[in-house]
């Protein structure tokens, strides 16, 4: 089992920068596909990018795709979105969570672990 607490959520500009972080417990974190997942209020939860365990092949949403970067450090079991270029529609709670089995996958039934989410809030 592992545990993701979410953290670097905050209030931004329009055009601005914001690092999310994902710290995991347990020592098989090398051992998950991690995804990032969004959700706007009246909104079904949308899939934002995944990584995979190792060797850090990547997967995004078309609407994040060249502005987000999902990366990972599994020494310190973590796993970090880089979110550039941000725009009003991207606010929303953001979480991680963790696969098991399904190598990217972008649908959130197939995530075995979920984190608390931490609010992005981007202002015009």
């Amino acid at each position: 089992q592992v545990q993701l607490v979410e953290s670097g959520g905050g209030l931004v500009q329009a055009g601005d920068s914001l690092r999310l972080s994902c710290a995991a417990s347990g020592r098989t974190f090398s051992s998950y596909t991690m995804g990032w997942f969004r959700q706007a209020p009246g909104k079904e939860r949308e899939f934002v990018g995944a990584i995979s365990r190792s060797k850090g092949s990547t997967y995004y949403a078309d609407s994040v795709k060249g502005r987000f970067t999902i990366s990972r450090d599994n020494a310190k079991n973590t796993v970090f979105l880089q979110m550039n270029s941000l725009k009003v529609e991207d606010t929303a709670v953001y979480y991680c969570a963790a696969n098991t089995y399904v190598f990217l996958s972008p649908r959130p039934r197939e995530y075995d672990y979920w984190g608390q989410g931490t609010q992005v809030t981007v202002s015009s």
